[in-house]
């Protein structure tokens, strides 16, 4: 039995993220405003608060208003409201069409939000917790749950640090701590690997749709400032993915003569020739999106898997000794592609949650007002009235899924009396190689368009080598023996770090995991076709280190 030091809190918040810092900045105001002493703890795994905060973003303000009405006087990061606002259909790698105002889904549009880096949105807000006497512990990663007598989570343990790869400990062997609590926030973002383990333990996810994810690639570029429109918000639908797949890109122009530009790519998709990290290669060479970058020069790299199920895939919240909240709950709404504001209103009502259960004798294991406030909440009816956003496109086709949700948020604010449904998980959409075409991909050009390695590069992305990998294969065969025949072993393709390589050897294929390249994206988790692949947090303060993504 390992010793490890314990500590004691009142709440211990899993992740540093909008919902997680909105969680503990609530807390406190709900403190001072009853004159109650609570310890809130906030642990992230990344080297600082912002390091692995990875979104477009355009920001909905209203959670913040609520959360700090004097955001602006108080210096939040939100310096480019939007002025351009526009969504293009691409048909082919030159052609495109602009569509008018009025074609525009209304949840697509933009005006009244910010063109930002929630990174450093979220390095703001820690800030704000930190004042207020929040105690936030980043480098440290939420390794495994702790349990009480009665099952109920009181708590986490932080990973072991000094491990080496075989297992043994090596000099700077440290244990982790005990994070013991009376209720905790898990807020890992997308598929974090804790609250998937808690969905699963208390089954609270079956009264729901399986949820449904988007690998979002993204880079950050420098460009001169004669070209800088900070405000400018383009997004567009169509090529380079046409039937291959759903999604679409990005395009914002940020403050300090930066663009962010990107790709979402739906993890649906059925050809297993498909390459995420290709398809955004060439995204950038289409002429409405080149215009941008051109004269400008890559600064950062990075992807994230982000949960786009929406309404209908949104498991119950509540268990024994704590909530799940944020976009670890998948409560992003794919209507608005946004999911900054609904996570942080989750943590805004998580911490009233929390804050009415302390204040009472007998504090209750769950936190059922909480499901009734979430209930009641602005979020749950936008997100109620987007549930058929993604359904109905993975239904009809990006086109004609389009066109229906046009019909739907525009003319009748989601109230149109049907119901799409998608209960076909994203592995197991995938097709055997014998039912597609390969796909050619252009070689990088080096102005454009890059190769994995050097994107990974800019990402800043560290492990310590000698340590176990956080990436657990269940049945080391499966990838040549059953993966490699049928799939001709996609996570090789999947992957937009170029983790996993089949390499050939003495006339044999071998099953490679390049673990130090991980950028933390998930989407092995998600997306392997024998679920053989899963995701556990490395030693804290690996991975990426985004400046301001």
């Amino acid at each position: 039995m390992i010793e490890r030091e314990e500590m004691e809190f009142d709440v211990v918040i899993i992740g540093g993220g909008p919902a997680g810092l909105s969680t503990a900045c609530r807390l406190m105001q709900l403190a001072k405003k009853e004159e109650k002493e609570i310890s809130v703890c906030l642990v992230e795994k990344g080297s600082e608060i912002g390091a692995h905060i990875f979104s477009g973003a355009v920001i909905d303000p209203v959670a913040l208003n609520e959360l700090f009405p004097d955001w602006k006087e108080k210096g939040a990061p939100l310096n480019a409201p939007v002025q351009v606002d526009e969504l293009y259909w691409l048909g082919s790698e030159t052609q495109s069409k602009k569509f008018p105002n009025w074609m525009v889904p209304k949840t697509l549009h933009n005006h009244g939000n910010y063109a930002a880096s929630l990174g450093n949105l979220c390095r703001w807000l820690a800030e704000q917790a930190e004042e207020m006497g929040v105690e936030i512990f980043p480098g440290f990663s939420a390794a495994s749950l702790s349990y009480d007598e009665n099952n109920n989570v009181n708590g986490i343990i932080t990973g072991d640090m000094g491990i080496a790869e075989d297992g043994s400990e090596k000099d700077s062997y440290m244990p982790g701590m005990l994070l013991k609590a009376k209720y905790t926030i898990f807020s890992e973002g997308c598929r974090g690997h804790l609250g998937k383990e808690i969905i699963a333990k208390f089954a609270l996810d079956k009264d729901a749709d399986p949820q449904h994810y988007g690998l979002g690639i993204k880079e950050l570029w420098d460009i001169p400032a004669e070209e800088s429109k900070p405000g400018t918000v383009i997004h567009t639908a169509g090529w380079p993915l046409g039937n291959q797949a759903g999604g679409g890109g990005f395009l914002y122009h940020l403050e300090n003569n930066q663009v962010v530009v990107g790709l979402i790519v739906d993890l649906n998709y059925r050809n297993p020739y498909l390459s995420p990290y290709d398809e955004f290669q060439r995204y950038k060479h289409h002429p409405v999106i080149a215009q941008h970058l051109k004269n400008g020069t890559r600064v950062s790299y990075g992807a994230r898997a982000i949960a786009k199920g929406g309404f209908q895939s949104l498991p119950k919240m509540v268990f024994p000794g704590g909530l799940i909240i944020g976009c670890d709950a998948g409560t992003l709404n794919p209507g608005k592609i946004k999911g900054t504001h609904t996570a942080m209103k989750t943590g805004i009502l998580a911490a009233e949650a929390v804050m009415e259960a302390l204040s009472q004798d007998e504090m209750p294991s769950e936190l059922n007002q909480y499901a009734e406030a979430f209930k009641q909440s602005w979020v749950a009816k936008e997100l109620y009235q987007t549930r058929n956003f993604v359904p109905a496109l993975h239904a009809l086709g990006t086109f004609m899924g389009g066109a229906y949700n046009w019909l739907d948020q525009t003319l009748f604010a989601g109230r149109l009396p049907f119901r799409f449904r998608d209960t076909l998980p994203d592995h197991a959409a995938l097709e055997p190689l014998s039912q597609h075409a390969e796909i050619t991909y252009p070689k990088p050009d080096g102005k454009l368009s890059f190769d994995k390695l050097s994107s990974v590069f800019l990402s800043n992305t560290n492990h310590e080598e000698d340590q176990p990998s956080h990436l657990k294969l269940t049945d080391q065969a499966v990838p040549i023996k059953q993966n490699l025949p049928v799939f001709g072993e996609p996570a090789q393709r999947y992957c937009p770090a170029g983790v996993y390589e089949v390499v050939e050897a003495e006339g044999e294929s071998r099953f490679q995991v390049n673990s130090q390249n991980c950028l933390h994206c998930k989407t092995c988790d998600i997306k392997d076709p024998a679920q053989n692949i899963t995701w556990v947090t490395p030693e804290g303060a690996g991975g990426p280190n985004y400046p301001n993504m």
